[in-house]
């Protein structure tokens, strides 16, 4: 058993900001050796809590790449490195010589990685890629309903939170490939792509969308937080009139402090009812008694609390989401851990390193060389980088399903298997639609005896199993890891939960939605003094499905070495933790300050928001001092305070040219691009929009690459199935006969369109 799992790995890291660094921690922390290359002036973030924590367990050299003797010291580096991670836009890549072309003929046995604004291969590749930036020229902050009219800067960084476990799932999908056929390649993504991560839920058009697919999840849905008494919001998941405290609050209600909440709430629908009564009856009592009587009611309910407050909690420190470190500059501190567990696991190997600490131990220590040289793919030989792997998806909702569509993506084989009634997903046709894409569909009753024996061959036909059950559900069902696995050893087994396999609340029900709220984001992203603000993206489950995705990764690397298969997972809350990593927890227990977004939701900083405009909004992005300063030059004003009510009469064309001459970093807010991206050639002819048929909704038109892999393709040309759409296919690769599966069809235990055909 080896140390770690990517213990025989190097990683050249040249990456800046939020994606890259944090991408190459999570592969430090698995094992891998990363150099972190900085120039003589440090990484612009040297000095943040968010530094201490996006680069922890790695090492630090500076060189200055102007200089030859540096420069010659980046190409010993590169010559025994298994891949470079880089921010390089690709003018900026070609004049370094670190582009693709150039550095497949000086290190073949290399692989290329970068995390951009946009992605490498589209008409933006060269813009600025400031998260900020992206939101807005993207259309996200559009997408969101905030405390005003009007675009909202996101707080929550969505954009480089997708991008970061891309990065780092692109790496470990090649590394498999040459673990597998001995074949290298780049691999390259962006946060535009990270932000395309969640909207898989939202933008989609059909040729024949039906009432569900055309509603979809509209900006205006009221979310299901409530004040309570002490000013302490919570997030609740379900309906709690029959919990005793609610119906004894409810029944103390004056009838007057009911029609006040009506009247403030005019019009707007309730979720489950009357929510002015609801609304009226969580201020009558304190946060903690609302927490007390719904947990005990397994009613999912959390509090919304500061960003880093999760950092304290003692479920995520028994599941190893929060580690203590002993930081050079911040002390004894608490930080945000890894968010997923496999063996052997991930484990903190040094706290970030201070700037150029291990310089000279790196440069007297020997070349290091790759024992083989690996081989490049020609055109026949393409295959997509799990093709062969073969994937049980046992999910339902989102955050299980969305790891195996991108495993899907990724060329994996998977059969979604639900029950015969469906995925209580489907009824939320468009969000449904959004995780399912490249699967197969298998409906079956796995209640019924007679679907044992189903299951137990697809169970030896797979690869990887994954599912995001409560875990005493799959223990009923017979599809726990224990129950499982001697039918085989060699599978991976992932599950995905919301508080992680170990503590107290390991089996307790969570949504998204919770998790925005414990996290931090929904206080954050509300602003100040505003109440706290729901995001429409899921993030929270599709952070969780990435953390579950980058697991499965490693343990299918693991198997290549080993031959056995183990039980991996991840979780919400896990997930969560990682994003709140801007903070830690201080020697006295403070947490380390990060930038609020102001009250209008328009950003952090002067340099650093958006603008209104004659005719809209615009972005900046002017963290460099003379950049701020060329913003307030352009603006014709003195006063970073005065910035605003001067911009405000521009229009858009003519701020944007003017800036961008200035050298600010600069973008229009775009809004409704829900549609238009796929209208867009750009976005076609780079699969970044796909189109497909769909056995009930005509052409389906979906978000597409989340990579690009250079030599090797993806595999996106599946619809997401109908119910039971590929029953009788699969059966009969199972080796079920016509009769029998003529029996299980009239007995009810499978279900499919084609079945009364057999």
């Amino acid at each position: 058993m080896t140390d770690a799992i990517l213990d025989h790995i190097r990683i050249v890291d040249l990456s800046w900001g939020l994606a890259g660094p944090v991408a190459s921690r999570l592969l430090a922390e698995a094992g891998a050796d990363v150099i972190k290359v900085e120039p003589p002036s440090g990484d612009p973030l040297r000095g943040s809590a968010a530094f201490a924590s996006w680069n922890r367990s790695k090492r630090s050299i500076v060189l200055d790449l102007e200089l030859a003797e540096d420069r010659a010291q980046l190409e010993r580096l590169l010559a025994g490195a298994d891949v470079l991670l880089h921010s390089l836009r690709p003018g900026d890549a070609r004049r370094q010589r670190l582009d693709d072309a150039s550095l497949g003929e000086r290190f073949p046995a290399l692989i290329a990685c970068s995390v951009l604004g946009y992605p490498i291969d589209h008409p933006d590749a060269e813009r600025a890629g400031y998260d900020i930036l992206v939101q807005a020229r993207m259309g996200l902050m559009d997408e969101q309903q905030g405390h005003r009219d009007g675009p909202v800067f996101l707080r929550f960084p969505l954009p480089s939170w997708g991008a970061v476990y891309l990065a780092a799932a692109g790496i470990l999908a090649r590394l498999l490939v040459r673990e597998r056929e001995g074949r290298v390649g780049p691999v390259h993504t962006s946060l535009l792509q990270g932000a395309l991560v969640t909207l898989t839920m939202h933008w989609a058009r059909a040729q024949q969308p039906g009432p569900a697919f055309k509603f979809g999840l509209p900006k205006s849905m009221l979310p299901s937080l409530f004040e309570c008494g002490d000013g302490v919001w919570v997030h609740v998941m379900a309906p709690p009139y029959h919990v005793p405290l609610m119906q004894q609050v409810i029944e103390e209600l004056p009838d007057e402090e009911i029609a006040k909440t009506r009247a403030r709430r005019g019009d707007r629908p309730g979720l489950w009812g009357d929510d002015a009564v609801m609304e009226t009856a969580f201020k009558a009592r304190p946060s903690r008694a609302w927490l007390e009587a719904l947990w005990a009611a397994d009613i999912p309910i959390l509090p919304a609390q500061r960003l880093g407050e999760i950092l304290r909690d003692e479920q995520a420190a028994l599941n190893d989401y929060v580690v203590e470190v002993e930081d050079p500059v911040w002390g004894m501190t608490r930080q945000a851990g890894t968010p997923f567990r496999t063996v052997p696991p991930a484990r903190v190997r040094a706290p970030a390193p201070l700037l150029g600490q291990h310089s000279s131990a790196i440069r007297s220590e020997p070349q290091r060389r790759r024992s083989t040289p690996p081989k490049r793919c020609n055109a026949e030989e393409r295959r997509a980088p799990l093709a062969g792997v073969k994937v049980l998806d046992l999910g339902n909702f989102l955050a299980g399903p969305i790891a195996t569509m991108f495993m899907a993506d990724l060329g994996a084989d998977v059969i979604k298997l639900e029950a015969t009634t469906g995925d209580k997903m489907r009824g939320v046709e468009r969000v449904f639609a959004g995780c399912q894409r490249g699967k197969r569909g298998l409906a079956l009753d796995l209640k019924q005896p007679a679907a044992r024996e189903v299951l137990e061959r697809l169970v030896r036909w797979s690869d990887v199993i994954h599912h995001n059950l409560r875990y005493p559900a799959a223990q009923k069902l017979g599809i726990d890891y224990e129950t499982l696995r001697p039918l085989n050893p060699r599978m991976i087994y992932c599950h995905t939960s919301s508080y992680g396999p170990e503590g107290p609340r390991a089996h307790w029900p969570g949504f998204d939605q919770l998790f925005q709220a414990y996290s931090g984001w929904e206080v954050e992203g509300g602003g100040e003094g505003n109440p706290p603000m729901w995001h429409r993206m899921g993030m929270m489950d599709h952070q969780n499905g990435l953390a579950s995705l980058l697991a499965t990764l490693l343990a299918l690397l693991q198997r290549e070495r080993t031959g056995q298969g183990q039980f991996v997972s991840a979780s919400i809350l896990g997930a969560s933790v990682l994003t709140a990593s801007e903070t830690l927890v201080l020697p006295d227990g403070a947490l380390a300050p990060v930038l609020p977004l102001d009250q209008a939701q328009t950003g952090v900083a002067p340099g650093y928001r958006i603008y209104a405009v004659e005719d809209g909004w615009v972005a900046v992005a002017a963290l460099q001092t003379q950049q701020l300063e060329a913003l307030r030059r352009v603006a014709g004003v003195q006063r970073d305070a005065d910035l605003a009510p001067a911009l405000c009469r521009y229009s858009a064309e003519q701020l944007v040219a003017e800036l961008e001459t200035a050298g600010v970093p600069v973008e229009r807010v775009r809004l409704d691009q829900g549609s238009s991206y796929f209208d867009a050639p750009e976005n076609r002819s780079s699969r970044l929009a796909v189109r497909y048929p769909h056995v009930s909704w005509g052409q389906l038109e979906q978000i597409g690459a989340l990579w690009s892999f250079g030599d090797l393709p993806l595999r996106l040309e599946l619809a997401p199935p109908g119910l039971g759409q590929h029953t009788s296919e699969i059966l009969q690769e199972l080796g079920f006969d016509d009769a029998e599966r003529k029996r299980l069809a009239e007995a009810a235990v499978i279900a499919g369109p084609d079945l009364a055909q057999n």
